[in-house]
């Protein structure tokens, strides 16, 4: 990828992901390690955030995990120290084990039960 010039510099990125449930979505976040925290100015939105990853929740009630579902890619130091420990906190939906992929990166993926599949990896030979 080439960049191109321009007038600001983006900092940062945080994507916004629907949850049927938002309490239900900040505990299972949670559970991996993240901080979380609700919205203050109103209901149906929160944060998550690990190192310098953030996430942002909504809940939306026509989400159908189905349909809707996101997707969000986490570099991580070390994929296979993150998937031990996603897999000792045990989240519900499905969790897959680590691979080395064709494109350099060891990785694996978390599909939570909102539909989310969180692929995360690491470069491989660190």
């Amino acid at each position: 990828m080439s960049a191109q010039p321009g007038p600001a510099a983006f900092e940062r990125i945080a994507p916004v992901v629907p949850v049927r449930d938002l309490a239900a979505a900040l505990a299972r976040y949670g559970r991996l390690g993240f901080a979380t925290e609700r919205y203050g100015g109103g209901p149906g939105y929160g944060f998550v955030s690990r190192g310098a990853v953030e996430l942002h929740l909504t809940e939306w009630a026509e989400h159908d995990p189905l349909r809707t579902g996101a997707v969000v890619y986490l570099y991580v130091s070390d994929a296979d120290a993150v998937h031990a420990e996603w897999a000792a906190a045990d989240p519900p939906g499905r969790l897959t084990g680590p691979v080395d992929t064709p494109y350099g990166l060891r990785e694996f993926g978390y599909v939570d039960p909102d539909g989310t599949l969180h692929r995360v990896g690491s470069p491989l030979g660190r």
